[in-house]
């Protein structure tokens, strides 16, 4: 029935029309039992809010995405990678990813409130398809969710999303990453690791930073406070990677997710300027950056 309903959908838009925007929000009352709502939303992150749920939504992300260094002449074809995080509250529906026709649950009603990440390269129909759970009574509801669309991730080193296939994401970067990594992430931070403690039910290592220089940051995810009133924040990795408190001064790179900043890159300090200092000689540096 799921299927019959979700396929039946595909012609046109039942109860509302396409949305050019970033977020949708809307209610279920609005629209008669078993329709189907198209939506289309054409950002790189955005939320959706449906309350009391009925029937059903199609989405689909079709994000303006900037070309990406990920597609190199030769290699394979560049992929598009969503993640999805369910509100704390997210009741009252299943949400599905429908690709080519075929469903795959992501989540449940009443998720744990963990990411979760799909690709598809851009020739592929991908859409997500949110589906009425039916209850006995009109208590409110609301099923909600946070996005992010990005055209480069599989080219990261470490992803937050267990649903990549991250075996990678642990393993320390080689030379030509880190090189990378100072170039394109979302922050470059030279610093210590003040503390870190494990996040059993989210699978999450939090590590505490206390920044010696703030190379590059997209967002203030570090501000003073720290001790000597050095600015601190806090990154996050997959706790299977068991990262452990040390001594010595790193460079940590990496990406925002949701908010939150996720581990890329992380040498020690002298082992980058061993390895930018080869790559000048060699001209092979791919950016400029102020070594001490």
């Amino acid at each position: 029935a799921l299927r019959a309903l979700c396929l039946a959908g595909l012609g046109a838009a039942i109860g509302g029309g396409a949305a050019d925007q970033c977020s949708w929000r809307g209610s279920g009352l609005s629209q008669e039992a078993g329709s189907v709502e198209q939506l289309s939303l054409h950002c790189a992150e955005g939320s959706l809010e449906w309350l009391y749920p009925m029937g059903a939504l199609r989405l689909r992300l079709a994000p303006r995405l900037p070309p990406t260094s990920a597609a190199v002449k030769g290699g394979s074809p560049p992929h598009i990678t969503a993640c999805i995080k369910p509100t704390g509250t997210f009741r009252g529906a299943q949400l599905y990813l429908e690709r080519e026709g075929v469903l795959e649950l992501l989540l449940p009603e009443a998720p744990r409130p963990h990411a979760r990440c799909f690709s598809w390269l851009p020739q592929e129909k991908v859409a997500l398809f949110l589906q009425a759970t039916p209850h006995p009574d009109i208590s409110r509801r609301i099923a909600a969710f946070r996005y992010e669309l990005r055209g480069d991730w599989l080219a990261h080193p470490a992803l937050p999303a267990a649903s990549l296939g991250t075996e990678g994401a642990c393993r320390p970067c080689n030379d030509t990453e880190i090189l990378m990594a100072i170039c394109t992430s979302d922050f470059v931070i030279r610093g210590s690791i003040r503390s870190v403690s494990n996040d059993a039910e989210l699978q999450e290592s939090i590590i505490g930073v206390s920044a010696t220089r703030i190379h590059r940051q997209k967002f203030p995810l570090f501000q003073a406070g720290g001790r000597l009133g050095w600015p601190v924040g806090s990154i996050r990795t997959p706790l299977r990677c068991g990262v452990k408190p040390g001594p010595g001064t790193f460079l940590f790179t990496g990406w925002l997710h949701f908010g939150e900043a996720w581990l890329s890159c992380a040498p020690r300090y002298r082992d980058f300027q061993r390895i930018y200092e080869g790559a000048q000689r060699t001209r092979q540096n791919p950016c400029e950056f102020p070594v001490d």
